[in-house]
């Protein structure tokens, strides 16, 4: 009797292994990381709500004397640098490795820039004799916006290691795990931001 064999084309495997089952998108002990985190997060962002629950006035005061416009323009630039990470991580899945590099260049630009609007915002702060123990509503705004900055440092620092490897060809089908765990870290940066932003800029 004679036998057909029938070959798969480069990187069905891959895929096959990849889309047969539900998996976790990066190493675990991000995930526990990034939970940690969220937690450090809300329990600051509760504190935060039950001290402004009593100082009402004194928050809104102050809170108007922020610059909304400085944090909506960080905010799309978070947002649109989470769009570029995923769009890395889709060039990678498609072996497109100098796209996905390209994609996280410009990750790292937009959240440069972010470092750069903050800065600026800082300084305004800090002519303005702003400090931590200017007023409770003072000491939550640098606190929490500078626990999310050195967050978004790190989160860079993430990044620049993923287009390093990304350049190299390290990314591909079926060896994703370190650019899936440098983004989840990094939407978990954009997630906290979405929230910071509303709670500390806008909602009177």
């Amino acid at each position: 009797m004679e036998t057909t064999s029938t070959t798969l084309p480069p990187g069905a495997g891959d895929h096959t292994n990849a889309t047969s089952g539900p998996r976790l998108a990066g190493d675990l002990a991000i995930w526990v990381f990034i939970m940690a985190e969220l937690l450090a997060f809300g329990a600051f962002f509760a504190a935060y709500a039950f001290t402004r629950a009593n100082n009402i006035e004194l928050f809104n005061a102050e809170q108007a004397g922020l610059d909304r416009t400085a944090g909506a323009i960080n905010t799309i630039l978070l947002l649109t640098s989470s769009y570029f990470v995923v769009r890395a991580v889709q060039a990678a899945e498609q072996r497109a490795a100098r796209s996905a590099a390209n994609w996280l260049l410009g990750a790292i630009v937009t959240g440069l820039g972010f470092i750069v609007v903050k800065l600026g915002e800082y300084a305004a702060a800090f002519a303005h004799d702003i400090s931590l123990s200017s007023s409770p509503f003072h000491m939550f705004y640098l606190s929490l916006t500078f626990f999310h900055f050195m967050h978004v440092i790190l989160g860079l620092v993430i990044l620049t290691a993923m287009w390093n490897g990304a350049r190299q060809g390290r990314y591909g089908p079926g060896d994703m795990n370190g650019l899936e765990t440098g983004a989840a870290y990094w939407h978990m940066v954009d997630l906290v931001w979405l929230v910071l932003f509303p709670l500390v800029y806008v909602i009177h």
